[in-house]
């Protein structure tokens, strides 16, 4: 005899007894389907949980990666960032920490101003209407020194222009020609004011840094967001972020291996940086 559906009732024969011996009446019992399983409803499911995926990328986070040495040892090359994008309106929420505005010590991601189609990450110094200066490469704002528990300087040959900033009786050679006749119009009493909307920014390695030195300001619009976690941490400190142009990697320093450390499928990821909050 065939086993009934565990996921249906079919219709029963039941005797009724007011008639007579073999007369029957049939009952019929509710019946119910089994659940539809199959392609297209998977389909569905994929579909909505892409959607939903493309959202939170377009309008709340997006993922970065760090290909130069400028960061460290607050970010280095390697590490995967969950950005919080600084879009839409403010008063739509945050998955993280509302956003606010812009404060000095932050991190910030943005599009280069001398080529926006490249994402360069710094930290932020210098506000709307500050006066900056550095001097012996320590950071003066509005005529006192910040305290930069972040900042490494690293052994490097004397350049009074990196040190000494704003510096106006020699230029770099990596300083960009534009910028360089902008900062002779924003310089007073040899501090440098920031304009309006606009943002001072360096990298935490300050002699291994290209940042609003040689280039100038960020404008506001140009931010992309902060920083929020690093997800992920590769240990391949010599490889560039792939899609993004190599002028884009600025000189940096990997993250050394230790001596004789050994050599395991396991190394390839620095994974104590996993899920790590940047700050």
């Amino acid at each position: 005899m065939m086993a009934p559906d565990a996921e249906a009732v079919v219709t029963a024969n039941h005797a009724d007894p007011s008639c007579a011996d073999g007369d029957r009446t049939d009952a019929p019992v509710a019946t119910r389907r089994p659940h539809s399983h199959g392609l297209l409803p998977s389909l569905q499911s994929l579909l909505s949980m892409l959607a939903v995926a493309l959202f939170v990328m377009a309008f709340t986070v997006q993922p970065f990666r760090i290909p130069s040495g400028s960061m460290e040892p607050t970010l280095l090359v390697g590490d995967f960032l969950l950005v919080e994008k600084q879009v839409g309106p403010e008063a739509w929420p945050h998955i993280f920490a509302p956003l606010g505005e812009v404060r000095r010590g932050d991190i910030i991601i943005f599009r280069y101003p001398i080529n926006p189609a490249m994402h360069l990450v710094k930290r932020v110094v210098g506000l709307p209407g500050d006066r900056v200066r550095l001097r012996e490469g320590r950071v003066f704002v509005n005529g006192r020194a910040l305290d930069e528990p972040y900042a490494i300087y690293l052994p490097a040959p004397e350049d009074s222009y990196r040190d000494e900033f704003p510096r106006m009786d020699r230029a770099d050679p990596g300083v960009d020609a534009r910028w360089w006749a902008e900062m002779r119009t924003r310089v007073s009493d040899g501090e440098l004011t920031v304009p309006p909307d606009n943002y001072f920014v360096l990298g935490d390695n300050r002699n291994d840094s290209e940042d609003s030195r040689y280039w100038g300001f960020v404008p506001r619009a140009m931010i992309v967001g902060k920083p929020v976690l690093i997800y992920f941490s590769l240990n391949d400190g010599d490889t560039a972020t792939p899609g993004q142009p190599e002028a884009s990697a600025m000189p940096g320093n990997a993250e050394p291996k230790p001596a004789g450390a050994p050599s395991t499928w396991l190394n390839f990821a620095r994974w104590d940086r996993t899920f790590k909050v940047v700050r």
